[in-house]
């Protein structure tokens, strides 16, 4: 989930849009208030972090970020209209993985998401992950099956690479749904049933692996 924090409604929409489609999830707040309210709730992948914002602005938010334990791992890409050296460096001297100036192309954005967490990756979160023919890309977000690319929509993918970073464990439907879709978001658990049923197909033979657990979730097998 990447989080983008800006006061400009036209500008926020835009970026959570540009994000959703090209493969992300994202959410937009309007001040700090907000974003940390929510981080009592869960965590983002990353922050895109506008540095004028009303209240606490975006280099104050960033050191309270850094000086939490909590929260001090998370990446963040500071955004602002100004353009001197010295709030670039003032940035990237209180934390920041990088910077981008306003105005700013919205494929920019994604492009340095991406590398950004790709340098911020802990090691061996990048390792491909494999059960029988089934072989998942965490970093570059693929999945093959006996050599064939497969198309996963953004949920069933992330489905898919819980089961495989944990064969054997059982996943409840309550916590498939907290961790794909969100502890906020509005839905019921069938839609996991949904998700789960066309993942399955996609996968072919190697989604009978993903097991029913009778009155609880799902699993997949362990011995793979």
């Amino acid at each position: 989930m990447i989080w983008c924090v800006e006061d400009d409604s036209g500008i926020r929409d835009i970026e959570v849009y540009t994000l959703n489609s090209t493969g992300f999830e994202a959410r937009g707040f309007s001040d700090g208030d907000a974003f940390f309210e929510a981080l009592e709730r869960e965590l983002p992948e990353l922050v895109i972090l506008d540095i004028m914002l009303p209240g606490a602005d975006g280099t104050e938010i960033l050191r309270r970020l850094r000086g939490d334990s909590r929260t001090r791992h998370i990446p963040v890409i500071m955004a602002t209209a100004k353009g001197t050296e010295y709030d670039k460096i003032q940035s990237l001297d209180s934390g920041a993985d990088d910077y981008m100036v306003k105005p700013f192309g919205m494929m920019e954005m994604v492009s340095r998401v991406r590398a950004v967490l790709r340098r911020s990756a802990p090691a061996g979160t990048s390792k491909l992950l494999r059960a029988g023919n089934l072989v998942l890309s965490p970093e570059e977000r693929t999945v093959t099956v006996s050599g064939e690319r497969i198309a996963l929509t953004f949920k069933e993918f992330e489905l898919l690479r819980l089961f495989m970073e944990s064969p054997g464990r059982v996943f409840t439907r309550d916590s498939l749904f907290s961790r794909v879709w969100g502890s906020d978001y509005i839905g019921e658990t069938r839609t996991v049933d949904m998700h789960i049923r066309t993942l399955r197909q996609k996968l072919g033979e190697q989604g009978d692996m993903i097991k029913t657990v009778r009155n609880v979730g799902y699993r997949m097998e362990a011995d793979l």
